[in-house]
């Protein structure tokens, strides 16, 4: 199975806080497992393997997926790493949880299936869905849609909508203006060991 369905504090124990995963904190500091309590240095591999984990579980992608946008933003000018960020940045489901519209991005994943969302006036029910800039995300105009979203907007997952997005509460409705800024990315990640550690599969 792909798609990772278990206990969320667990990962953010091992891999550090991932605020498109869960908005709840550990309250333990050290990784879990019996080990979990021995502070070893680890290995450059290790170290990599890490950081991938931390975009995987994050943006909740698949690792095929994953290597398939390394494959992708190595085919692009510029920085990889910066590349890579702003292709997961720039998913639907990602881009639904930054508006406010969703508490987590796994909730987003939710909501954009169940068709909740509009792309330029057209339903999009993929969460993958590679928004670009100058699109308009809307709410439905159902009632359920509507009410669900209005609820998780009172308490988003974080506090502030990037500088690459507009939101309008009133209307319910978002724009893409540019590509996300390095800054504007929430998760603490060094995406060059990231890159490293495809580097010999990409």
């Amino acid at each position: 199975m792909s798609r990772y369905r278990g206990p969320r504090l667990r990962v953010v124990r091992r891999l550090g806080d991932l605020p498109g995963l869960t908005r709840k904190g550990a309250k333990r500091s050290y990784p879990p497992g019996q080990h979990g309590q021995e502070r070893k240095k680890p290995s450059e591999f290790a170290r990599r393997l890490m950081e991938k984990q931390k975009l995987r579980f994050n943006y909740g992608v698949s690792e095929r997926q994953l290597l398939r946008y390394v494959r992708q933003a190595r085919r692009v000018k510029g920085s990889t790493g910066l590349v890579l960020l702003q292709l997961l940045e720039m998913r639907l489901d990602n881009i639904v949880f930054r508006l406010g519209f969703a508490p987590t991005i796994p909730a987003a994943r939710q909501v954009v299936n169940h068709k909740h969302f509009m792309v330029n006036g057209r339903v999009v029910s993929i969460p993958s869905y590679n928004c670009k800039p100058g699109d308009v995300i809307t709410v439905r105009d159902r009632e359920h849609s509507r009410k669900l979203v209005e609820q998780n907007l009172e308490f988003p997952g974080l506090a502030t909508v990037p500088g690459h997005l507009e939101l309008d509460k009133g209307k319910l409705t978002g724009k893409v203006l540019s590509r996300v800024e390095r800054e504007w990315v929430a998760l603490n990640i060094d995406e060059l060991l990231v890159i490293e550690y495809y580097s010999r599969q990409a």
